[in-house]
């Protein structure tokens, strides 16, 4: 597939420095594919951007990291425009999960050939889409605590950083759920909702089997903070292996209820509620990965 016209958006703030506009310009040089470009400013984010260009150009590729990849594929899911990603942040994690490579000049080798489209599923948390997860507790802390001057200074090592911190200070929360229709209380320090399994390193994902193109959610709950717990968790995500440590569903649809509003993180963005609903929508979005 060859696309006649593509339009970039470009968001400056992601966490790479380079000079994207001269490796586009050095890879299409030549090339019969019309392309312009759009950059992204504080109060015009790429969902904004995509919505304007839906049925005037082939194909939207976004260049920034995971925040900006959600926005744009939150604006286009519904529609016939496809999307492509060009890594630009700290973790690329959508980039990871597709195995879409992180080298900006190849990923733009892989827009211009050599290429497939992929129906890829997405979740909405009470009408806001997301394409990774929803992480409550301790997954949320770890990325509030992120900082970008931390995220500059070590990449995504930052994660590791805090995620230590937040799981000693780690304080349980009690959670109703209704899992497709059934009642389920439970008592954890992190829930999360998750329609990609990927955890930031290419090929390891949070358990073994969790799909994008399933038409599924894995809820994933952890009940404890203690070094047995975090032990047997850590050795079963780097062997690949179910753990009972870790408490886990398939669904279509979830409700969670908690006593008290709560931050919970939606892929990047930061947000608070006392419910939130969520529901997959499968094939919601066709993104270019390698043939």
């Amino acid at each position: 597939m060859k696309f006649k016209h593509i339009h970039f958006i470009i968001n400056p703030a992601s966490g790479k420095e380079e000079p994207i506009l001269n490796y586009i310009n050095q890879v299409f040089d030549g090339s019969t594919t019309k392309w312009d470009i759009s950059v992204t400013q504080r109060h015009k984010n790429p969902g904004d951007i995509a919505k304007k260009l839906i049925g005037k150009t082939d194909l939207i590729v976004v260049y920034g990291g995971d925040g900006s990849v959600t926005d744009t594929a939150g604006a286009l899911h519904g529609t016939d425009t496809p999307m492509a990603i060009i890594p630009g942040g700290t973790a690329n994690v959508m980039a990871k999960q597709l195995q879409i490579p992180l080298d900006s000049i190849s990923a733009l080798e892989l827009i211009k050939s050599h290429h497939k489209l992929k129906a890829v599923d997405m979740g909405l948390v009470n009408g806001h889409p997301f394409l990774l997860r929803v992480n409550l507790g301790i997954m949320a802390d770890m990325i509030l605590q992120a900082g970008r001057g931390l995220k500059d200074t070590i990449g995504q090592l930052a994660y590791g950083y805090t995620a230590i911190k937040t799981m000693v200070n780690a304080t349980p929360v009690k959670y109703k759920l209704k899992i497709d229709g059934k009642e389920i209380e439970e008592t954890a320090v992190s829930l999360t909702i998750t329609n990609s399994g990927n955890i930031g390193i290419a090929g390891l994902d949070m358990l073994p089997g969790i799909s994008i193109t399933d038409g599924l959610l894995d809820v994933i709950l952890m009940g404890d903070n203690d070094l047995t717990s975090v032990l047997k968790i850590a050795g079963n995500t780097l062997l690949q292996n179910q753990t009972e440590a870790l408490k886990h569903w398939r669904c279509k649809n979830i409700v969670i209820q908690m006593d008290a509003e709560q931050a919970f993180i939606r892929d990047d963005c930061e947000q608070k509620a006392k419910k939130l609903a969520i529901k997959v929508v499968p094939a919601a979005i066709n993104i270019v990965v390698p043939r």
